[in-house]
């Protein structure tokens, strides 16, 4: 196994009501990486994520697509230590 990492990462665009949380959970499992997501106040969404290192950068590439309607503008990634707290990926409130 690779260098496990934790980034937060905050979502610009549109990016809520366009099943942006769901795609990126489906993605998430298919990534086998651990966190969450959620809708922010301001129409963005924070994901915080956790996992093998190249996984989770391949994640996060997905999340740059994002699902059919959603138009993603920018990503601001920020990494953090590690916790090993998440044991799957699912969206938060």
């Amino acid at each position: 196994m690779g260098k496990l990492v934790h980034i937060e990462a905050i979502i610009k665009g549109v990016v809520q009501g366009v099943g942006y949380r769901w795609f990126a959970t489906r993605k998430a499992m298919e990534y086998n990486v651990n966190g969450y997501i959620k809708n922010l106040p301001n129409g963005d969404v924070q994901a915080v994520v956790e996992g093998e290192e190249g996984l989770v950068k391949d994640f996060l590439k997905e999340l740059r697509i994002g699902p059919p309607y959603a138009s993603v503008s920018e990503i601001i990634t920020k990494e953090g230590e590690y916790t090993g707290k998440y044991n799957r990926f699912g969206v938060a409130y």
